[in-house]
């Protein structure tokens, strides 16, 4: 019984076929099914691996069936049940994940995918030499909760037993799919994926530290400010893509009472939101929208006028001013070489022009 449940557990995680999820646009693309196939293939050939073992183990202890050899059998079992639980983990993750393009919502996910896509070809066109765009492209999916996220290609996730991500992931509450005007969370999210794929992930903290440090701002507030890179960078890639609109989205995300607002996390990836939507307003302002710059900046200061209960450490209130404009300036207005020499507001190039054509 021990060898057959073994052989069964290998048999049963069959590779994923494209028709069995839709035969629709929205259904998963050939090269998300051979992607996660390929996943599953490796953790059923770690699991075939101890299945062996586990036959061999039951044939010598059915042969001689004293201690030694019998705990050698449920020593082996345990390590085959192990394994043949994590692939069925990461089998019925995708098995979920590829489902939901055959409910009602399988459309408005292929939207969402394709606006990452679009996403990828812009910048991907943008840059100064000729990259190829990473495939598969992102592949979004709906989950419970208030915020959006995503999981970056190549990075292990515990969802998969640590293995790594073969394709972004863009994870999308249900209650933002309802309200397309705040879908700029996608382009946040879509942000994060690009630092990475560009080759931005290492470059922009080392040249956002090194700046903020040139300038003779305190320590502490330089490791703050780099620890904040990868979410600020996010913000402001995001409104390089689709322009004023995500700033009124990022205020919808982050524009929540006063107290909440105001909470420093200290170690947090997030700029505290008092200071968050800040940056990215400094950035349209460069980006030549003046209009829309004063309408978000005097709605956000009517509402939150100071920082509520005193959390944010003086300093980095002190010098918010100036290291705003170093950190818009680093991250969107200098030259980086995996960028083909350009900078990100030349990749993700959005003026007022490109707002006309969107009205």
């Amino acid at each position: 019984m021990q060898s057959e449940n073994g052989r069964r557990h290998v048999q049963a995680l069959r590779p994923f076929t494209r028709e069995e999820f839709g035969s629709g646009p929205e259904a998963p693309t050939e090269g998300h099914v051979e992607a996660a196939n390929e996943l599953v293939a490796m953790l059923t050939a770690r699991l075939q691996s101890r299945t062996r073992l586990l036959d061999q183990a039951v044939s010598a202890a059915t042969n001689v069936p004293v201690t030694p050899r019998l705990q050698r059998v449920v020593r082996v079992k345990q390590s085959a049940h192990g394994a043949a639980l994590m692939a069925e983990r990461i089998w019925d993750f995708y098995f979920e994940l590829f489902g939901q393009r055959q409910s009602p919502f399988g459309t408005w996910l292929l939207g969402c995918d394709r606006i990452a896509l679009d996403c990828y070809q812009y910048a991907y066109l943008g840059v100064g030499r000729a990259r190829s765009i990473p495939a598969p492209p992102a592949f979004s999916y709906l989950r419970t909760g208030f915020s959006p996220a995503t999981f970056r290609r190549g990075v292990p996730l515990r969802r998969l037993g640590r293995q790594l991500n073969p394709f972004p992931l863009i994870q999308l509450p249900y209650h933002r799919m309802v309200n397309p005007w705040t879908l700029g969370a996608i382009l946040h999210e879509v942000s994060h994926n690009l630092q990475n794929d560009l080759g931005l992930a290492r470059a922009v903290p080392v040249e956002l530290g090194r700046a903020l440090l040139e300038a003779g701002l305190p320590e502490p507030v330089v490791a703050t400010w780099v620890r904040w890179n990868r979410e600020t960078f996010a913000d402001l890639a995001g409104l390089l893509l689709g322009g004023p609109a995500v700033v009124g989205s990022l205020i919808d995300v982050v524009g929540r009472s006063p107290e909440f607002v105001s909470q420093y996390v200290p170690g947090g990836p997030h700029p505290t939101p008092f200071l968050r939507v800040p940056i990215s307003i400094d950035l349209l302002r460069r980006m030549g929208f003046d209009h829309e710059t004063m309408a978000f900046e005097q709605t956000w200061r009517r509402t939150y006028p100071r920082p509520v209960g005193g959390s944010i450490p003086p300093d980095l209130l002190r010098t918010f001013p100036q290291a705003r404009r170093i950190a818009v300036r680093t991250i969107c207005f200098t030259p980086f070489p995996s960028l083909g020499g350009r900078t990100l507001a030349q990749v993700l190039r959005f003026e007022p022009k490109e707002q006309q054509m969107i009205e």
